[in-house]
């Protein structure tokens, strides 16, 4: 792990190398999953409104289980409930290998931890943010959450990249596309099993079990701020909710005729791109701040994605979404930076859970429309709508905090 702890931040401790690894473990699952996800569910004859009908049903499973997690992580060794999270993605991929009807798929969507999304909506992030948080100097953490997420972002291209192997197997040995794609979950879950082996790793932490803790509500004097951050973020989530990975991948599908080996490649490239611009956040949030980091870089995302739905041809709608990738990433790390420093250590977990929650929430309440509206028309509308939406939300976040910016964001808002 040498050359990973060259580039994380030097007061990192020496478990934080083994949850940025588990991480890229899971982004190349969830990527690998997430291409492929929807043309599998095509093949199993599901229409349009039935595939937003269970990428719905993930989501929201994550977000009642991610705000579960949360409220008790104070009162839990976060070493244990990392290591339940990777049974229950176990779980998740026998689950799809094993069943094929619809209302079954779910059901396992609802409960697991299947995620659709190009980011992490699972029940991991709020606990190995929390995780992070603890093991690292305050103003190292934008660096130490960029480092964090490229390690996802780039395991999740090679996902995606892998996702087209087979299909193109299954043409080349004259097999069931369908039975293919079904046994191509078993990579699910034999990451799951690795993730598993590498927590039982970490060092175990006195769990929070003393009464004063027990007793202390998960979040305190932070709550005001932490809810008005989450109402803002659900704005953001329920935009991004109309452009999920698995959606993306089905418009341009439906609108220019692309492949699963074609879509495969594009998202390699989207993920890479999008992976490599957060290590700017660091840099970039320490010169104007983590708000406007967040909003000036993704108002540009927001502008190319409206004009994507627009492209006349799959090349210059793959431009598009190449050249939002650059920038439509680089929030996140400011983002879990600013919730991690408005709060005391103890409401770490809660903190990260309430904003992460109704991102969920707000996430799972759009796919089902932006299925009925691709059913209806291959025309870009959920692309149109997400990027009116976010670009609503950068600018209500810069006009609600953008005047308390600091410059090293470690005390940007403060706390009420």
């Amino acid at each position: 792990m040498t050359w990973l702890r060259k580039l994380l931040p030097r007061s990192a401790t020496v478990d934080v190398p083994r949850v940025v690894i588990a991480r890229a473990l899971r982004g190349f699952a969830d990527g690998f999953v997430s291409v492929f996800l929807a043309i599998y569910l095509t093949a199993l004859g599901f229409s349009p409104l039935q595939i937003g009908a269970i990428v719905t049903g993930t989501l929201l499973g994550s977000a009642a289980l991610t705000l579960g997690v949360g409220l008790v992580a104070h009162r839990r060794e976060l070493r244990v409930m990392l290591l339940a999270a990777c049974g229950l993605m176990i779980f998740t991929g026998l689950g799809f290998m094993a069943v094929t009807a619809f209302w079954a798929l779910m059901v396992v969507a609802i409960v697991g931890t299947l995620n659709p999304s190009a980011g992490d909506v699972s029940v991991f992030l709020p606990t190995e943010q929390a995780f992070l948080a603890g093991h690292v100097e305050d103003l190292d953490r934008p660096r130490l959450y960029a480092v964090y997420n490229l390690g996802g972002a780039f395991a999740g291209a090679f996902g995606a990249l892998a996702s087209g192997l087979p299909e193109y197997l299954a043409k080349r040995w004259d097999l069931s596309k369908i039975d293919v794609l079904r046994s191509s979950f078993s990579i699910y879950v034999a990451v799951a099993v690795a993730i598993f082996f590498i927590y039982r790793g970490l060092r175990r932490e006195h769990a929070a079990t003393d009464v004063a803790t027990i007793e202390r509500k998960p979040l305190g004097e932070s709550r005001r701020t932490v809810f008005e951050l989450a109402a803002l973020f659900c704005i953001d989530a329920a935009s991004g909710g109309f452009v999920v990975q698995s959606l993306l991948v089905l418009w341009l599908h439906l609108r220019f005729g692309l492949s699963t080996a074609d879509t495969a490649a594009v998202f390699f490239a989207v993920s890479l791109l999008s992976a490599f611009s957060q290590l700017l956040a660091g840099p970039v949030a320490a010169r104007i701040g983590l708000v406007r980091t967040m909003v000036f870089t993704h108002l540009p995302a927001n502008l190319f994605l409206v004009l994507a739905a627009f492209a006349s041809s799959a090349g210059v709608a793959i431009a598009c979404l190449l050249v939002r990738s650059l920038f439509s990433q680089m929030d996140v790390p400011a983002r879990q930076a600013l919730v991690m420093a408005v709060v005391t250590p103890e409401e770490r977990a809660a903190a990260a859970s309430v904003t992460n929650v109704p991102r969920s929430l707000a996430s799972a309440t759009t796919p089902l429309l932006a299925g009925a509206l691709l059913k209806a028309t291959s025309f870009g509308w959920p692309l149109v709508i997400a990027g009116l939406g976010k670009a609503t939300y950068d600018l209500l976040l810069l006009a609600r905090f953008g005047r308390r910016a600091s410059t090293r964001g470690t005390s940007e808002l403060g706390r009420r």
